[in-house]
Order: C-alpha cells, then sequence, then structure tokens
C-alpha cells in the first residue's frame, strides 16, 4: 500500500505549475514538449530537487483514481502512481492529464514482491521483468510530465530475499542508461537498518530513498539520521493511523479514527515528520486523494466514495497554500451509539432498537445534511493495501430518522460497524464509523 516523499532545502516553495508552463510555451511556439530535467542539488548536506534547474519541493499526493483535477486545484504540485497500467487509464494518459492541470508524476513501476510469490533467485523471471521494465520507461521517459521514477512498492514487506535489491539497482541502472533526465527510488515500509544496510551495499544506483510511514511519522527525521541514511528521501505515503497501529475491540475490530481526528492528525505528522527536516526530506505524498476499502471504505481515503471532500483535504490545502479553504468540512464533536463511544466494546441484543447520534460543528454554520449505514466488519483482510473487497450495506434496519440522530435495530448475530455521514451542500463532509457486536 505505502506510499513516500520529497522535501526542500531552504524554505522554498516552487509550484511545479511553474515549471509546467515553460513547458507549455514550448509547445505553443514548437509543437513538441521535450522531459524536464530533474537533478538533486547538494549543498553542505543540505538536499534540493531541481526541475529544470529550479527548486522543487513536492507538495504531493499518491493518486491511484483521484480527481487530478482536484489535486491542482487545492495546489499540489506533483502525485505519484503505483503501476504504469492500472487497469483503467494507461500511464500516457495519466502522464498527459497530469501535463493539462501542470502537475509532475512521480511514475510507479511495478515490481514483482516475494509476499505475492516472486522468486528472485529465480534468474529467467527476474530478466523478464527486467526487460517489461526497460519497455515501459523507454515508452514514457520523454513524456514532460514525467518527475521520477518509483522502482516497486514496498518490496522489504514480508520479504526474507535481499536479492530483490540487486534487482531493483540493475533496473534504477538501465533507467539512467535509457533515460539520462529523471531520478529514480524505490519505497520502504517504514525504516529499519537491515534495509538501509541491504541499499547501501546492493542498492547504491537509487537517486533517492522514498519512505512510507504512518502513526510514527514523527519519528522518521530521528530515525533517519541514527540508523544513517546520508542521502535524500520523500514520504510517499503518510496519512491515517494505520489499521495495525490503533486499539481494537474485544473481538478483534481496529478502531478507526473519525474524520476530524483524522485530519488533526495529518496537520500534526506533516509538521513533525515531514516539514521539519530541512535537510535531507525532498517532499511528500499524502496517502489518498481518492477512496479506497480498507479494513473500512474510509479508513485511508480524504475522500468520501461520492467524491465528498473531508477535514484532511482542508488540512493538505492549508498545507499547500499557508491559507484555509474558502468553505470547510464538517467537524465531528461527538458520536455515541447506545450513549457509548467506539472504545466501549458496544455489544447490542438481536432485534433490539438503539439510539446513536453525532454532533456536529461547521466553520460556516451550513446547514447539514446526515445519512447512515450499517454494514458487517470486513472479513476480506490483506496486506500492503492489496485488494480488498467492500462489505455490502445492511438495508432495511433504520426505524427512523431526526437530523443528527437514529433508531435502528440491531441485526442477526455477527460483527458489524455503524457508519455517519455529514455533508455541508459544498462537497465537503465528515464521516466516522463505531464497530459493534451482536448477540
Amino acid at each position: 500500500m505505502r506510499v513516500i516523499t520529497y522535501i526542500l532545502c531552504i524554505c522554498v516553495f516552487v509550484s511545479c505549475k511553474q515549471g509546467m508552463d515553460i513547458k507549455k510555451t514550448d509547445v505553443k511556439e514548437t509543437g513538441i514538449a521535450g522531459p524536464v530535467k530533474v537533478a538533486i542539488k547538494n549543498k553542505e548536506g543540505r538536499y534540493q530537487l531541481m526541475v529544470d534547474n529550479k527548486p522543487f519541493y513536492i507538495k504531493g499526493a499518491g493518486l491511484e483514481f483521484g480527481s487530478i483535477k482536484a489535486l491542482a486545484h487545492h495546489n499540489a504540485n506533483s502525485f505519484r502512481t503505483w503501476r504504469t497500467e492500472n487497469g483503467q487509464k494507461s500511464a500516457k494518459e495519466i502522464l498527459d492529464e497530469a501535463y493539462e492541470n501542470g502537475l509532475l508524476v512521480t511514475m510507479g513501476i511495478e515490481v514483482g514482491s516475494e509476499r505475492h510469490g516472486f522468486n528472485y533467485n529465480d534468474e529467467k523471471a527476474v530478466q523478464i521483468q527486467f526487460e517489461r521494465v526497460k519497455k515501459e520507461v523507454s515508452a514514457l521517459k520523454d513524456h514532460p510530465a514525467l518527475l521520477m521514477w518509483m522502482i516497486g512498492n514496498e518490496l522489504n514487506l514480508k520479504y526474507t530475499n535481499p536479492k530483490v535489491w540487486n534487482a531493483v539497482n540493475d533496473i534504477s541502472k538501465m533507467i539512467h542508461d535509457v533515460d539520462p533526465n529523471h531520478l529514480t527510488t524505490t519505497s520502504l515500509a517504514g525504516i529499519s537498518k537491515k534495509e538501509i544496510d541491504y541499499l547501501k551495499n546492493r542498492c547504491s544506483d537509487l537517486d533517492v530513498l522514498s519512505i512510507q510511514m504512518y502513526g510514527n511519522l514523527p519519528d522518521l527525521p530521528g530515525l533517519v539520521k541514527n540508523i544513517g541514511w546520508t542521502k535524500p528521501y520523500v514520504v510517499t505515503e503518510w496519512g491515517a493511523t494505520g489499521h495495525w497501529e490503533v486499539p481494537t475491540t474485544k473481538w478483534g475490530a481496529p478502531i478507526e479514527e473519525n474524520s476530524s481526528v483524522k485530519a488533526s492528525n495529518y496537520l500534526q505528522r506533516f509538521k513533525g515528520g515531514i516539514e521539519t527536516d530541512t535537510l535531507q526530506c525532498i517532499g511528500s505524498y499524502v496517502f489518498l486523494w481518492g477512496n479506497k476499502q480498507e479494513r473500512t471504505p474510509t479508513w485511508y481515503g480524504i475522500f468520501l466514495e461520492d467524491g465528498k471532500e473531508t477535514e484532511s483535504v482542508d488540512v493538505m490545502h492549508y498545507i499547500w497554500n499557508g491559507k484555509w479553504p474558502v468553505n470547510r468540512a464538517p467537524a465531528i464533536k461527538k458520536y455515541t451509539l447506545n450513549s457509548k463511544t467506539a472504545y466501549d466494546n458496544i455489544e447490542l441484543n438481536e432485534a433490539k432498537e438503539y439510539e446513536a447520534t453525532i454532533v456536529i460543528t461547521d466553520y460556516e454554520n451550513d446547514s447539514i445534511n446526515y445519512s447512515w449505514e450499517i454494514m458487517p466488519e470486513s472479513i476480506d483482510l490483506k496486506e500492503g493495501g492489496d485488494y480488498e473487497e467492500r462489505p455490502k450495506t445492511i438495508e432495511g434496519l433504520i426505524v427512523s430518522q431526526t437530523k443528527n440522530k437514529i433508531v435502528f435495530k440491531a441485526p442477526e448475530k455477527g460483527n458489524y460497524r455503524l457508519f455517519v455521514y455529514a455533508s455541508d451542500g459544498n462537497n465537503n463532509a465528515a464521516t466516522a464509523n463505531i464497530p459493534f457486536r451482536v448477540n
């Protein structure tokens, strides 16, 4: 699943759109747009990402299927992908749309992982992968929206064979031969001395390291220093507290933070884990600019399934612009089921009726509309952001609803969640859910 970041040398924030405007001028004058020239500048241990000889601090998001136009609207300057073909749009279509919106792309290259069955002792399979990647790179290397190549994603997750790093290094060398204009990176799930030592010894060709962290992101600058990584890095995934990091109910359901708590954590984690490192960090990609099912449909996406923006989008707008958006998302003050919170191990009795209440505030005092749904606890549980099936909503359980309160009938025996969505009529919304068990 995870993502990564980049940071800047001094407090200079140059929009990617400036570099893109230069290229668009070239297109108008010559009809041909060439690649941008990307490099790393090191001045006395302070690293700076350079795009066409201009400082560039990555203000970005992980974007698989989310809105590129909305990302540009909020004044980000880049996004990252996980693969060149996502099943909906080709890499060229994604790059074209990025270019039209003034954004640069860290293009993901899918590389086999040991946890998915790839064997790095199989020299034939490794060579086939190498040739496939070479074709992908050759086809896209001259696109004017390309920023960097991301070779694989979290290849250190559940692995035992360090030969994966030799393969990554060979791919990086090939990319530098084929494409002299762009940098290479690979992402790690977290950071440890073991992986850093492997990268130093087996994968020294990489230009930048990508690191993906969640709840403990504020520890990252210190970890980088103590572990001994001395080159630049970018945080390519960060955001909500991970489902592996939160408290659980006594029946094992992870307790998801509501959208207001998440937003507060986003801001704190950016300031403590990204902004504070002005020497090696060259920027970041927040996770996730869009929506996905991972434990729940609302855990990691900072957009709801219907496209509404949560408070975390407001936070990213503030980080990227230094000011809040004109209209902000509703905020959650309290959410209870049967007068209890998500941390109270709520157990209900089948077919009995119960009340749930949410308390919302809105910065502009917009009128709030509420919607609710009950779904079973997900049992399609994967790792590393792999695809999970969304549980189906259970219909017919809500008995009555009055503004911010509902009465519902408990379903049959099992584990469930009660979701609430509060929208302000301006494409903004708050959301929360409470896990409960029915006896």
